[in-house]
């Protein structure tokens, strides 16, 4: 397989489902929390991370998902308009609160902070928010790993990928493996299993491959057995990130690609997968090469790294091409 195929003729080209949040990023680095000043406030989250990276590639995306009823709900919403999001998707929930993330860069290697994720509204998202039509008018159902760990949004997303089956939309799982949010190995290893059979193409870290697999396929830990797992159960393809390693792609007709590496100005360690997984996304969409849109994943992630923030790093088609220019000659 050299490229993806995906249906045609729809209104949407991706919808996101999954974490809507609000980053708080730190404006002062090589240094503690504690001691950081000021903040520039972006949206955040991963799916949101990725529908903001995808819109800047000129595709047509929606969202699927909830936010609060405050000043921070107000802000992704508008915020995503402003990037021709559609968020006729997005619920406002009256009881929960939006997730935050604080973050913290003491280096470029000693990133953290502090995530509040207590009562959040996209954890609300309910069978009822799932809009068939939205699903069945997109080429791409991608879904958070994230909206799995609780109830009702782990019951709305997996009702979301059954509709995205039922009418040929392609189902994406970025894996977005948090562990804070799950109760045990065994439970996010025996949900990530139920929607990753129901999926079509499957991104995720080596560290992320491990905890999907930890009661299914134990003791692992070569990428190719991961992706050949996961192929003889019907996915089409399998792509495993290994950082500044770079990434593989196993493909169900037997074919392997390897990522091309792009240096980094590395300020900070994430946001670099969400930059990986909108850029490839999108450049398969385009009909690229899976090859190709491997390049344009990594070189993405390359750029999101060298910024202080996430989803307002995302690079443009101009600047994710100029970057690759500028770095290859090419």
């Amino acid at each position: 397989m050299e490229k993806y195929i995906f249906k045609q003729n729809t209104d949407t080209d991706v919808t996101c489902l999954g974490r809507l949040g609000i980053d708080f990023n730190c404006n002062e680095i090589n240094r503690p929390l504690e001691n950081v000043v000021t903040f520039t406030r972006t949206v955040g989250g991963s799916p949101a991370n990725i529908a903001v990276g995808i819109a800047k590639q000129g595709l047509k995306v929606g969202f699927i998902g909830r936010v609060a009823n405050n000043g921070l709900g107000k802000f992704i919403i508008n915020d995503f308009k402003s990037k021709n999001i559609d968020t006729s998707g997005i619920v406002i929930d009256k009881e929960a609160q939006n997730c935050l993330a604080i973050t913290e860069i003491k280096s470029p290697n000693d990133c953290g902070g502090i995530l509040y994720r207590d009562n959040v509204a996209d954890l609300n998202l309910t069978y009822s928010d799932i809009d068939e039509e939205k699903i069945k008018n997109s080429k791409v159902l991608l879904i958070s790993g994230t909206a799995l760990a609780k109830c009702p949004s782990r019951e709305a997303a997996i009702l979301a990928v059954d509709y995205a089956k039922k009418h040929d939309t392609t189902v994406v799982l970025d894996i977005d493996y948090r562990p804070y949010t799950w109760n045990s190995l065994e439970e996010t290893s025996i949900y990530y299993n139920i929607i990753c059979s129901k999926c079509d193409i499957i991104i995720g870290t080596r560290e992320e491959f491990d905890v999907v697999e930890y009661l299914y396929n134990k003791d692992n830990n070569s990428d190719k057995n991961s992706a050949l797992y996961w192929i003889k159960k019907g996915i089409k393809l399998v792509v495993v990130k290994r950082g500044k390693e770079g990434s593989t792609a196993w493909t169900n007709e037997g074919d392997e690609y390897k990522s091309e590496i792009f240096p980094a100005k590395l300020k900070k360690t994430f946001g670099a997968g969400d930059a990986y997984a909108s850029a490839f996304i999108s450049h398969l969409i385009k009909g690229c090469t899976i090859s190709e849109a491997m390049k344009m994943g990594s070189a993405s992630a390359s750029i999101v790294i060298s910024d202080l923030n996430c989803s307002d790093a995302m690079p443009t088609s101009e600047e994710l091409n100029k970057f690759i220019k500028d770095n290859t000659g090419v």
